[in-house]
């Protein structure tokens, strides 16, 4: 008798490659971003309320909308029964990470615990250059299923402390689970990312801001989509949507400015790239990642520390 399998995949553009595969079994696709807002550990009414608000507020999605694509697929994830196994396509970044320790969550309250294997973007044997799973091709992504990674009840433990402690409201707790070995090859980069999202002790502004105006300062950017683009390419761990990107870019609107020649550093984002001043006051607003409120700490870059205010 065939094994039953159930594929977990973090959105449209993976599932659909994932699908030309043919592998049997049923789909949910995780469509979220959990990286960004308000979150709860329990994915339920409650935590679905949450999530609608902050992300119509903030993006203009509908109630309609997150029904449809997310809250129908987790209640088809929470519905599944049967199944021998399931996979997890989830990319090696800090926005794949967080619905992938969401979707473990979810799969943790069911009574029977089916094995988990996950497929992540890693550099196989024979591959030339390491490539986010979204854009292998058909061959590759077959290679990366036929050598996904079997987590054991460890890998699974730690996923749920995470996300719980993501979930909570004191990200310090995160730091220690930096040096925890797990098979989750990208965990501990992903939350030091994380980490690092807090607003920087001496300039206010965090790591990835003061990475895109480092790109300001070093790369001939002609105007705000050239920028979007570099923004997008050099962001490392985050995993950024194009909506994230513009976003955070007209947050720091007053770091830089359109000239003939093109963008360029105003007099504040050469202050916050040299150091010489915080902008703390500037910046702060009410976003939460997870469970904590942004500004609610601060980032020490000497001692990669996490300060209460």
């Amino acid at each position: 008798m065939e094994n039953k399998t159930l594929h977990i995949v973090n959105g449209d553009s993976l599932a659909e490659q994932m699908q030309e595969l043919n592998l049997p079994g049923e789909l949910v696709i995780w469509r979220e971003l959990l990286c960004e807002g308000p979150t709860q550990k329990e994915v339920d009414q409650e935590f679905f309320k949450i999530r609608k608000k902050y992300l119509k507020k903030t993006y203009d999605i509908s109630a309609e909308n997150y029904d449809e694509r997310f809250i129908s697929e987790v209640k088809k994830l929470k519905s599944l029964k049967n199944y021998d196994n399931v996979v997890l396509w989830f990319e090696f970044d800090l926005f794949c990470h967080i619905n992938m320790l969401a979707a473990i969550s979810c799969l943790s309250e069911k009574e029977h615990q089916a094995p988990i294997s996950l497929v992540c973007s890693k550099k196989l044997k024979g591959e030339k250059e390491f490539q986010p799973l979204s854009q292998l091709n058909i061959k590759e992504l077959n290679n990366h299923y036929e050598n996904r990674i079997e987590l054991n009840s460890e890998d699974i433990e730690v996923a749920l402390l995470i996300w719980e402690l993501y979930c909570g409201n004191n990200p310090m707790k995160l730091k220690p689970q930096i040096k925890v070995k797990t098979n989750f090859e990208y965990l501990s980069s992903c939350i030091r990312a994380h980490i690092e999202r807090f607003p920087n002790s001496i300039t206010g502004i965090n790591t990835l801001e003061r990475n895109v105006l480092k790109l300001i300062e070093n790369q001939d950017i002609k105007n705000e989509n050239h920028l979007l683009g570099y923004a997008l390419q050099y962001q490392g761990y985050y995993g950024y949507s194009d909506s994230q990107m513009r976003r955070l870019l007209k947050k720091l609107s007053i770091f830089y400015k359109q000239e003939d020649e093109g963008i360029v550093l105003t007099e504040e984002g050469k202050l916050a790239l040299e150091g010489k001043k915080n902008f703390y006051r500037n910046l702060k607003n009410e976003e939460y990642f997870g469970g904590a409120r942004m500004y609610d700490f601060l980032y020490e870059s000497e001692s990669h520390r996490l300060l209460k205010l």
